[in-house]
């Protein structure tokens, strides 16, 4: 099978019945009659929007052709852009096995990405893990959500930001990362077995959606307990207990009853999320070793879809094989602090992310279809440890912290959230309502805003690098920072800001040969070691794969 890359496709190639355009297509570049294509697959397909008089397909397809075709074809090559080489397909992912048994059942604390992928891991080398998650599964926390979000009352424990499938359930589902690194494909292909769409595999910006997700990571947890893996919700991670420098046990609490229990546990996975701000303090207090991080903070903005789609397709924005149009942009000040934006959410809704009583958080949320008639992203300004005053590791979790509290206040003592009006922050002045006319937005934070002046919720550098970015992001993807555009905040959940260090005497050993130290080992964002679903996910496995490395021979 021959697998043929960057191929430029009209976009009427995309629709259901745009198969012959794409046979054609794969015969002309081949130099071949399209009888000899026998079938083919699509691997990727990305959008080339770089010129809006002419948005176009980007694919790649695996092609089957008989034997001697395939040589022929090898042999004399293609004409460039194209390429062609044999086609590998997917192999699928097999755990390592232990060759020795481990002293103790390994304990993994938290069930979001990270946790997910370590205790599935785990479960397939017949390692049996516990799996500890304050929150509740993802059922039940659905219903928790929906009811915060309609004025009910918090659950600190349950929420948008705790609960079975971390914070990731309830956004875009977006897994897209920076990171190369060939678990990714596992990660995708994991996620398709367990019920995901299948498109995932050949998006150029793979996203499940919020409403596709909790299938997903329920069919996930179903699969770790059928290989003999336990799962106790509503169970809070409170202490380690070390003997001679070592783990021995987990203390933990069940969040309803309140009864104690201690878990004896030789291998410990702290997957515990970014926003596991108890847990940080008790890593502290205990003595582990921790640094400062950089990190973000910022306001969700959200513009009309359609205006997005214009923006970035032009006149082909209307097209049936396009979808609702995204966006990444980033820009540096002259003063060298970045500014950009992140977790574009198409055709979506900003929702409430507070885990805090007294403290208003935001983030954003798309279901699969995106067809919702606002987008939004979050507008972040980076941190770095020098902002921040003192020498406390758990610094940048109180500015987090501060910011959500004055969020709080300023919108009456209440978990609605403050907005301005991007018109009306670059005028320095507050906002009474939405704007009019046809770009207006209707804010979709569903227990409602309180028009404010946002300046007065942000610390300064940051409401000061929010107002000198917004003109020059709209110089990136124009009408970006249009008048009617609103934002909404505060958003400061975007990452960890402190890093749970991985180290031989201390931590997990971050060495080839999985060696550690304590028995405890910092896996994902809330460790500071993941930015995102795929990337913890990435680093779930690998942290399994260290563990399960310290009892080989």
């Amino acid at each position: 099978m021959l697998e043929v890359s960057n191929i430029a496709l009209p976009l009427d190639a995309g629709l259901p019945e745009g198969g012959p355009a794409v046979r054609a297509a794969l015969a002309r570049v081949l130099g071949l009659d399209v009888l000899d294509i026998q079938g083919f697959n699509l691997l990727k397909r990305s959008v080339d929007a770089r010129k809006k008089h002419d948005v176009h397909f980007v694919c790649t397809y695996a092609v089957q052709v008989d034997h001697a075709v395939q040589e022929r074809v090898l042999e004399r090559g293609v004409k460039p852009p194209v390429n062609v080489k044999l086609h590998v397909p997917y192999a699928g992912y097999r755990a390592p096995e232990p060759e020795r048994a481990l002293p103790e059942r390994p304990v993994v604390v938290g069930f979001g990405p990270a946790g997910l992928f370590c205790a599935w891991v785990l479960a397939q080398a017949g390692i049996n893990p516990i799996v500890l998650e304050r929150g509740r599964d993802v059922d039940a926390r659905t219903a928790d959500v929906e009811a915060f979000s309609k004025g009910g009352p918090l659950d600190a424990n349950s929420n948008v930001q705790f609960g079975e499938g971390g914070a990731g359930t309830f956004s875009d589902g977006k897994l897209t990362s920076g990171i190369k690194n060939p678990r990714c494909a596992d990660v995708l292909h994991a996620f398709v077995d367990f019920g995901a769409p299948a498109e995932i595999l050949w998006q150029a910006k793979p996203h499940i959606g919020t409403d596709r997700l909790a299938g997903t990571v329920r069919a996930m947890r179903e699969r770790i307990i059928e290989l003999g893996g336990e799962v106790r919700f509503n169970t809070r991670l409170d202490g380690l207990d070390l003997v001679d420098g070592r783990v021995r046990a987990v203390l933990c609490t069940d969040v309803r009853s309140g009864d104690s229990e201690v878990i004896p546990a030789s291998d410990v996975v702290l997957a515990c999320g970014h926003s596991a701000r108890d847990t940080f303090a008790m890593l502290k207090d205990a003595g582990f070793a921790m640094e400062r991080k950089s990190f973000a903070a910022g306001v969700r903005i959200e513009h009309l879809q359609r205006d997005i789609n214009r923006a970035q397709y032009g006149s082909a924005a209307t097209h049936p094989a396009l979808g609702a149009a995204d966006y990444k942009l980033a820009v540096h000040l002259p003063a060298g602090r970045g500014v950009y934006t992140f977790c574009m959410c198409p055709g979506g809704e900003v929702v409430c992310a507070a885990s805090e009583d007294g403290g208003v958080c935001v983030n954003g949320m798309s279901r699969f279809a995106r067809d919702g008639r606002n987008a939004n992203a979050a507008v972040l300004v980076g941190i770095d440890p020098e902002d921040l005053p003192g020498d406390d590791v758990l610094a940048g979790v109180e500015l987090q912290r501060q910011m959500e509290q004055a969020a709080y206040a300023a919108a009456g003592g209440t978990y609605a959230a403050p907005a301005q009006t991007v018109g009306d922050y670059l005028a320095n002045r507050p906002s009474s309502g939405p704007a009019r006319g046809k770009h207006a937005v209707q804010p979709t934070y569903a227990r409602g805003v309180v028009w404010c002046d946002l300046r007065r919720v942000l610390p300064g550098f940051i409401g000061d690098a929010l107002a000198d970015a917004l003109p020059l992001l709209d110089r990136r993807l124009k009408g970006f920072a249009n008048p009617a555009a609103v934002l909404t905040g505060v958003e400061a959940r975007s990452s960890s800001p402190v890093r749970i260090v991985r180290d031989r005497t201390t931590c997990m050993a971050d060495a080839p040969d999985g060696t550690a130290g304590c028995g405890l080992y910092p896996c994902g964002e809330g460790a500071g070691y993941a930015g995102g679903i795929m990337s913890a996910a990435v680093d779930g496995i690998r942290v399994a794969e260290c563990l399960i490395g310290r009892y080989q021979r």
